[in-house]
């Protein structure tokens, strides 16, 4: 049975590592539903976040191959740990007078921002999980979406077991 899976990829910061990843899920007829790079807190060391769907088997296969990739330093599958998961979405939405203290409401109740507004719309930035942010996309979508962006899911394991280093981090800590 498929299933949404979150994978957290550590990699090395170096040129072709992004093209080569996508291309192992491309050539494989694996689809991306949401990609997220950036650095940690070393420059040289990027994670990326990877949400597909698929069953465990054929997720098991990927995780595989991405460790075979040049510059990958760490896989794993979050979605089987517990862990945080957040996503950005900024919606810019129709409103006039009448019901720009309904919208601001629903805001509120999302614990999201108002970060832009003029007389006919607002630009609204909510966080949270996938499920929160289409609650609030479809609780909004009657008063009419101008535009709509998403960030893509970000993911850490939750207490101290970690996709990096703490191990290192540790001894660095006990040694001083």
């Amino acid at each position: 049975m498929e299933k949404r899976h979150i994978i957290s990829v550590l990699v090395e910061n170096k040129f072709g590592v992004l093209a080569r990843i996508a291309g192992l899920f491309s050539g494989r007829g694996y689809n991306i539903e949401s990609l997220t790079v950036n650095s940690t807190d070393k420059h040289d060391v990027s994670m990326m976040t990877i949400v597909t769907y698929g069953d465990d088997r054929i997720i098991e296969q990927i995780i595989k191959q991405l460790r075979k990739l040049i510059n990958v330093l760490k896989v794993r599958d979050l979605t089987s740990y517990n862990h945080i998961e957040r996503e950005l979405v900024l919606v810019k939405v129709y409103v006039t007078q009448k019901y720009r203290s309904d919208i601001y409401n629903m805001v509120n109740t999302f614990r999201g921002n108002v970060v832009d507004i003029t007389p006919e719309s607002m630009v609204i930035e909510i966080t949270g999980d996938n499920d929160k942010l289409q609650a609030f996309i479809e609780l909004v979508r009657p008063y009419g979406i101008i535009e709509l962006i998403r960030s893509g899911c970000l993911a850490i394991g939750r207490g101290s077991k970690a996709t990096s280093e703490m191990e290192k981090i540790k001894q660095i800590h006990n040694n001083k």
